[in-house]
């Protein structure tokens, strides 16, 4: 798994389990940015919006993780 930081939580992403990129691309496309490296770029929105999109997650790839800091 991958982790992404963004305040006190990180977003997690298992590669294996993604089969619908664009499903978060087009939803919040300041975040997930297929194209670029690295692909999810959460300092683009706020933590609330995150939380939102990644509870949408059509596959499960995604998931919101509390920091241990």
């Amino acid at each position: 798994m991958k982790k992404y930081k963004k305040d006190d939580i990180s977003i997690g992403w298992e590669t294996e389990k993604c089969i619908h990129v664009g499903f978060c691309a087009r939803q919040l496309s300041s975040v997930f940015k297929p194209k670029e490296k690295p692909w999810i770029q959460p300092e683009h929105a706020t933590k609330e919006e995150i939380i939102q999109q990644v509870n949408k997650c059509p596959s499960g790839a995604l998931s919101i993780i509390q920091n241990q800091d």
